[in-house]
């Protein structure tokens, strides 16, 4: 890893004038921060450590459009990618993460009508936010994703139909009551041509809500949460951004919120009428998403030596350090930070993650019933949001390690 080497441009990096956005089409992006030899997925499943430590790499270098907001990996290059059934995405084993997704399901059926209505979400996953929209009371579902493994069984799965395949315009003549994309997009380069296939689609269907949520990168940038960037997720939205993709798009916001300990972006829009809405009151300008990018440049190098210190100084002490979550964010942590003996393992609910190893570092995918022998004295959470959860379990194992969150 390096840093990027900038010549300033109203402190906001190097303006590369030859680079589109790819969201506005806007000429000329500021490159603002950057990172070498990152793993190029977070989430594969990973057999054997001599794997895990040859894991294929690429170059992340994000740029910044001063036009819209909105934030792209200029480096990233889709050909390294592949999301296999070995992409092991899921959060659904978390009850927090599980009653969240109940809940929106419940609040997007009543607000949109869709009650016995066939729902069309693009990026399903393992396929549980469309059960969660049956069982909300759906009457049936549509799923495009190539990583979907076959693992949902029961009622609900019987009335989805999946298709193993990226979104496309081969897929534009699929008839829904609503089109829906949770995690999905800050997974897309071309996110303009997304948004404009989703728009050409529903020429038909002007009433057709199109509901997205996506994780939102001004409180990554403010928080210097550098775990929160990572290979995979290519581009980054703020709420303002993202509703000025949807305009240009030609969708109009009907509304705009953060949920989800405000980590999460939800709007809900639908194909534009010609009469133009407001902007949402969450809807930041771009100016002050600049300044989140600014602060970001200025303080990044002292959170991350702050972290690389703290894990020195612990095993120079021989305390036990594990992370909680070996999804991405534990990945981009292990990474950034260049840990592979400071932390020990990385503790996860997911069953299909244990005895895997983490991509570039190594570290084995232990289940948290391991900790009872291991007894680790630092335990470091990779989201805030599941700290009581976390706590909860070490609890039930008498266990009282120094929690923090990342």
């Amino acid at each position: 890893m390096s840093a990027l080497d900038v010549t300033e441009a109203h402190g906001l990096g190097t303006l590369a004038p030859e680079l589109a956005c790819p969201s506005c089409g806007g000429q000329g992006l500021h490159l603002f921060h950057e990172q070498l030899e990152i793993p190029v997925h977070s989430v594969r499943l990973v057999a054997s450590r001599e794997e895990a430590l040859s894991f294929p790499r690429g170059t992340l270098r994000l740029g910044f459009c001063g036009g819209c907001g909105f934030i792209t990996n200029t480096a990233y290059e889709p050909a390294l990618q592949d999301y296999s059934v070995a992409y092991e995405e899921t959060q659904g084993y978390s009850p927090k993460f599980r009653a969240f997704s109940r809940d929106l399901a419940a609040r997007w059926i009543a607000r949109y009508g869709l009650r016995g209505r066939t729902v069309l979400e693009i990026g399903h996953g393992k396929g549980e936010f469309l059960a969660d929209m049956i069982e909300a009371g759906a009457g049936h579902g549509i799923g495009i994703d190539p990583s979907y493994d076959g693992r949902l069984t029961g009622p609900a799965a019987e009335r989805i139909t999946f298709i193993d395949d990226y979104y496309s315009e081969a897929y534009a003549e699929l008839v829904a009551d609503a089109v829906i994309c949770r995690h999905t997009l800050e997974h897309i380069g071309p996110v303009g041509e997304l948004l404009a296939t989703v728009r050409r689609s529903l020429a038909e269907r002007p009433g057709t809500p199109v509901l997205f949520e996506l994780p939102d990168v001004l409180r990554v940038l403010d928080e210097i949460a550098f775990w929160d960037i990572y290979y995979e997720h290519c581009s980054y939205f703020t709420p303002g951004s993202l509703g000025r993709a949807y305009r240009h798009a030609g969708l109009e916001v009907l509304d705009l919120a953060l949920d989800y300990d405000d980590q999460y972006i939800l709007i809900e829009g639908r194909p534009s009428r010609g009469t133009a809405l407001p902007e949402h009151r969450l809807e930041e300008p771009v100016d002050a998403v600049a300044d989140a990018v600014r602060a970001f440049r200025g303080r990044f190098a002292r959170i991350r030596d702050g972290w690389i210190g703290r894990l020195a100084a612990a095993r120079a002490e021989g305390r036990r350090v594990v992370i909680w979550g070996a999804g991405s964010k534990g990945v981009s942590f292990l990474t950034t930070l260049g840990i592979e003996r400071e932390v020990s393992y990385a503790v996860d609910i997911n069953p299909h993650k244990h005895d895997k190893f983490m991509a570039a570092t190594g570290q084995q995918v232990v289940a948290p019933e391991f900790l009872r022998s291991y007894r680790p004295d630092l335990v470091i959470a990779m989201n805030p949001i599941y700290l009581d959860e976390i706590g909860a379990q070490l609890a039930a194992m008498d266990l009282r390690p120094e929690l923090v969150a990342a």
